[in-house]
């Protein structure tokens, strides 16, 4: 029977063996027209991070897709095939909120697989610095959390910023409580001030008695509390094997499907895909009515709105800047006309980038 059955796995797996032969073949000649591709785009100074590209193949790749394989497994994959691809038409730098191992980080590699050099920054306006000095190609910062909220310095720097948005990744994020502590002795529990409101009802339950307090970033608590007894820190698996920290609890967020909104900074302007995003920012002018009237413009259209936020604009006492994301790219007609009509009503206006529109990673499809 052993013996039958040693067969019948050879087979199979000589079958396997022969496949994976001939994708590998097919891999290096896919890259040979890569590499022709790029040379194409050297030559016109064309941008070698292309994503309405991108999405359109993987659209494609859905339809064609008809299984087994997982449309989730499908993307993985040929995120690394394309980050490979990048890297043979030139390699790419691509800035993030450090340390290695923050959401930052593995929202930047989703994105962008690991055929690219990432570069380290230690605050969001490093990352907006390093793209506008040109020591980053792209940038990867947060702009909002379904739990908490909106991240107020990404809205911020926006507003001064002349990059563009040209992607947006939603990361649904999983915390874990670290520690080399038994729970008994955990008196301090680090991590950053976002993650710790999204873990709120967790650490009223299980440690009410533990003093809360904010690093700079989940990583950097995670490597605080590999080494300080009686501590822990809310953060990810990949910051738990980074610094060799013990996992005492997993999915400690206090809503299941919590998920932070990143976007990709760079100066491109991508072409519409058909499913895209366009954000924008303005200062209405101070008079009754300004606001309402100033959303008046994009319902006449028919368009949605997906977010609004509003910031103090810190240039008068009072005067806020609103930041709205609307379904539809910025080259369509209908979105045109709502902007001229949304601009005379403003002080200030600006579109800060039409993007294609992530999938949602919490989704059946993703």
């Amino acid at each position: 029977m052993n013996d039958n059955l040693d067969q019948a796995l050879g087979q199979l797996r000589n079958e396997i063996d022969r496949v994976d032969r001939r994708i590998l073949e097919l891999l290096n000649e896919r890259y040979t027209f890569v590499k022709a591709v790029g040379r194409l785009k050297q030559e016109h100074n064309l941008p070698i991070y292309v994503p309405e590209r991108e999405k359109a193949l993987l659209a494609k790749l859905d339809e064609c897709n008809a299984g087994p394989l997982p449309a989730a497994t499908l993307h993985a994959i040929y995120r690394e095939i394309i980050s490979g691809a990048r890297a043979l038409e030139q390699p790419l730098r691509v800035a993030f909120l450090g340390p290695e191992g923050t959401f930052s980080h593995q929202a930047a590699i989703n994105q962008f697989g690991h055929g690219v050099k990432y570069c380290v920054t230690g605050s969001i306006a490093e990352v907006f610095h390093a793209i506008e000095c040109e020591r980053a190609d792209y940038g990867c910062v947060p702009v909002e959390n379904s739990t908490e909220g909106a991240v107020n310095y990404t809205l911020d720097t926006l507003m001064r910023t002349n990059l563009n948005i040209c992607g947006e990744s939603n990361l649904p994020i999983h915390h874990c409580l670290l520690s080399n502590s038994a729970p008994s002795e955990i008196k301090t529990i680090y991590s950053h001030p976002q993650v710790l409101g999204q873990c709120r009802q967790y650490l009223l339950q299980h440690f009410p008695q533990a003093e809360q307090m904010a690093l700079s970033s989940t990583t950097a608590s995670a490597r605080l509390v590999a080494e300080t007894p009686g501590t822990a820190a809310l953060a990810s698996a990949m910051a738990a094997a980074l610094f060799n920290v013990g996992i005492l609890d997993e999915n400690i967020e206090d809503i299941s499907n919590n998920t932070t909104r990143f976007l990709m900074l760079g100066r491109q302007q991508p072409a519409p895909t058909g499913n895209d995003k366009t954000s924008l920012c303005f200062i209405v002018k101070d008079r009754p009515g300004a606001l309402y009237d100033s959303l008046a413009p994009f319902k006449t259209a028919g368009l949605t709105l997906t977010m609004i936020e509003s910031r103090p604009a810190k240039s008068n006492n009072w005067e806020y800047c609103f930041f709205i994301d609307l379904l539809g790219h910025r080259a369509e007609r209908t979105i045109q006309a709502a902007c001229r009509e949304l601009e005379q009503r403003c002080s200030v206006f600006k579109i800060l980038g039409s993007y294609p529109r992530a999938v949602d990673m919490n989704s059946s499809q993703a």
